[in-house]
């Protein structure tokens, strides 16, 4: 029988539940706009605000989970947890953080040096940083796509960790975040 390790607090499941719905949408409205342009120009722009506005939550809400793992840390690993297992899980886990907490900033200055402001969801205007400079925008929409193979992969180890502690370890990790 297998036993459930100590679980997160309940603020930290909600908080990670609801952030990869929110990366998710981000994710979806990146591909489309980035693989799949629209041709009609209002349309690509409210899809650019949706991911722009969605990404300044997911970077409110990480900082919000931050401050959740201070007053609430992770449960311990199960014992017998490798030592290898264990670094690979925090090392992604603070990839992860920095990643989306950098993502939004970098995209929210690569709007600015495209020379747009940002309003989100058009309603809430944000400062404008950074003027408008072609050379500068390139090189952080250049960044901004770099973050999103990271964090891409990083999600892609994350599921991978998931599969092997449910499948291969069998240790009811997964538990800990339901």
């Amino acid at each position: 029988m297998i036993t459930i390790p100590d679980r997160y607090a309940l603020s930290s499941r909600w908080l990670h539940w609801l952030t990869v719905v929110l990366v998710a949408v981000v994710i979806v409205f990146g591909i489309w706009i980035r693989y799949f342009e629209p041709a009609d120009p209002p349309f690509k722009l409210r899809l650019y605000n949706i991911h722009e506005s969605f990404g300044v939550i997911v970077f409110l809400l990480t900082l919000i989970r931050l401050i959740n793992r201070y007053r609430h840390p992770p449960p311990p690993l199960p014992a017998g947890t490798p030592g290898v297992v264990r670094f690979a899980a925090h090392v992604s886990h603070m990839a992860l953080y920095a990643l989306l907490l950098l993502m939004p900033v970098i995209g929210f200055l690569a709007t600015n040096a495209w020379g747009f402001p940002l309003s989100v969801f058009g309603v809430l205007p944000l400062p404008v940083p950074v003027g408008k400079d072609e050379e500068l925008a390139k090189l952080l929409s250049f960044l901004h796509w770099c973050g999103a193979i990271a964090i891409g992969s990083l999600i892609f180890a994350h599921l991978m960790g998931v599969i092997y502690h449910t499948y291969i370890r069998r240790d009811g990790l997964l538990r800990r975040m339901l």
